[in-house]
């Protein structure tokens, strides 16, 4: 089976950078593809990506050496199901509150005996090779998403959880849900919590990713100990350059 590269960096105790793509479209993914990520996440959460946007994504990701996230809409397992199917490798599901929620996102990423994903891997088998459905199981990383006071307060819960590989720190919602302003990272109380997520994690032989603004912050989060760090998006990073390429016209 095709090497998960986020998997193998984690055995050498290495962090995997992530990109973050929003923008519905084969070609922004390969452009996306084409730098020096080790793992690009197509968010059907709050992008505009649909099944029939996901599927050339991934495919023009798959091109390169790097690895395909999905983080799904919801916990529903049909398009868990076709995420994996297309051939992500890793599986970001939003609003993971307690353990049984955290049970059921494991039951459905995991083939029988282990969970009830349905066989039919589809795109998959081409992306992974002929082996996936015996080395599905082991290879497919799961990240619970912990961005709520509920889940907070739950945590040892759902890091008990065994077949989870991770969680991921969604700041902005976890912020507002402990009475923070949006996008304000730097909150000490949030910062506080962050922390927190990231030594239970440890505690419990997990593994912790987060999602960051800028490089700046995504370096803070790595010195904390964080595994996996995503910087921006793709949208974000167009228009910044774009205001940047503005303004260094409109200064000459």
């Amino acid at each position: 089976m095709r090497v998960n590269k986020v998997k193998e960096l984690w055995k050498k105790q290495k962090v995997a950078v992530g990109g973050w793509l929003t923008i519905p479209s084969g070609i922004s993914a390969e452009i996306m593809s084409h730098q020096d990520w080790d793992v690009l996440t197509i968010d059907m959460q709050h992008a505009l990506v649909s099944v029939s946007d996901m599927v050339p994504m991934i495919t023009a990701i798959s091109s390169t050496e790097v690895t395909p996230f999905v983080r799904v809409p919801w916990l529903e397992p049909g398009i868990i199901m076709k995420a994996l199917d297309a051939g992500s490798f890793g599986v970001i599901c939003p609003m993971i509150n307690n353990l049984e929620d955290a049970e059921r996102f494991v039951n459905y990423c995991k083939y029988a005996p282990q969970g009830t994903r349905s066989f039919g891997p589809g795109r998959a088998v081409l992306y992974a090779g002929k082996d996936y459905a015996i080395r599905a199981n082991e290879n497919i990383i799961t990240l619970a998403m912990i961005e709520t006071q509920k889940a907070l307060d739950n945590l040892d819960g759902i890091l008990s959880v065994e077949g989870l590989d991770a969680v991921f720190v969604g700041p902005s919602d976890l912020g507002l849900s402990m009475g923070f302003s949006a996008g304000n990272h730097e909150e000490p109380g949030l910062l506080e919590a962050i922390e927190i997520i990231l030594k239970k994690a440890k505690y419990n032989g997990k593994k912790a990713g987060i999602y960051t603004l800028n490089s700046e912050y995504a370096k803070q989060m790595i010195n904390l100990g964080f595994d996996y760090v995503v910087i921006s998006s793709d949208a974000h990073m167009l228009n910044a350059q774009a205001n940047k390429t503005l303004i260094e016209f409109s200064s000459r």
